[in-house]
């Protein structure tokens, strides 16, 4: 099945493409866990995807809606790229098939501006024949692929799928990097100050020299950190500092 645009467009017309002694004792917070943040472990729950289609070609616009509900996906279609934008609430999950020659609102510019929303909604460039270039711009805006004029229904659906599966990983990164600061948020500054200094590789030792703490002291505090943001490793609290994106503070020794 080839998908083909019509020869005319409503409202468009026809397209071209698109050592102190600080005391301190164990704090009574959950047993540490074996694991990194789950969805399970922060109630994210599933929730269906949509693919949200936007070009200003109606007939291309039904032909694709009856394809994609064969696969029992959910489909919204948008004639308009300010059509998309009234109706879309930020952070539903999907996946975006966006023409990049319409009027109006272009597809690139409504790329731009998802972008400067901070809306991570993986992009499915469609780009008539000759805009490859338009298509590569794009994909260096960050766009997750482009599929080009005209094109089978079944590579349509692939890579759609591909599209979802993008963006499910996305919110998954997302939801968990929120759980990891909102535990680090539960530190305190000393404490915030240890795990810096611990997932930098510093011995209890040498994080006892820079913060002026004997190494009792640096036990409790790096038990307290263990248990607050629940690692059940050194390996594993290292692979939340990374993904928390908040960089360790170098303190002097």
């Amino acid at each position: 099945m080839n998908l083909r645009p019509s020869t005319s467009h409503g409202g468009g017309g026809a397209k071209s493409g698109s050592g102190g002694a600080e005391a301190v004792a164990p704090q009574p917070v959950a047993a540490a866990k074996s694991e990194s943040p789950s969805a399970s472990a922060m109630g994210e729950a599933e929730v269906e995807p949509t693919v949200f289609i936007v070009d200003d070609d109606p007939a291309l616009l039904r032909l694709i809606r009856k394809l994609l509900e064969t696969t029992g996906r959910r489909v919204a279609t948008f004639t308009s790229a300010a059509e998309f934008l009234a109706s879309y609430r930020a952070q539903a999950a999907g996946c975006l098939v966006l023409d990049v020659r319409m009027p109006g609102i272009s597809g690139l510019a409504l790329q731009e501006r998802l972008a400067t929303d901070e809306i991570a909604l993986p992009i499915l460039i469609v780009t008539g024949y000759g805009d490859v270039p338009v298509a590569v711009q794009a994909m260096r805006q960050g766009a997750f692929d482009f599929i080009e004029k005209p094109f089978s229904g079944q590579i349509l659906i692939d890579r759609i799928e591909a599209a979802l599966v993008e963006d499910k990983r996305r919110r998954h990164t997302r939801t968990t990097r929120e759980e990891v600061r909102r535990r680090r948020a539960l530190l305190t500054p000393r404490e915030r100050q240890v795990m810096d200094l611990v997932v930098q590789g510093r011995p209890n030792r040498l994080v006892g020299t820079a913060l002026h703490l004997s190494p009792k002291t640096v036990e409790v505090h790096r038990a307290n950190v263990m248990k607050k943001m629940e690692a059940g490793s050194l390996a594993e609290l290292v692979r939340m500092s990374l993904l928390s994106g908040e960089e360790p503070k170098e303190l002097s020794a």
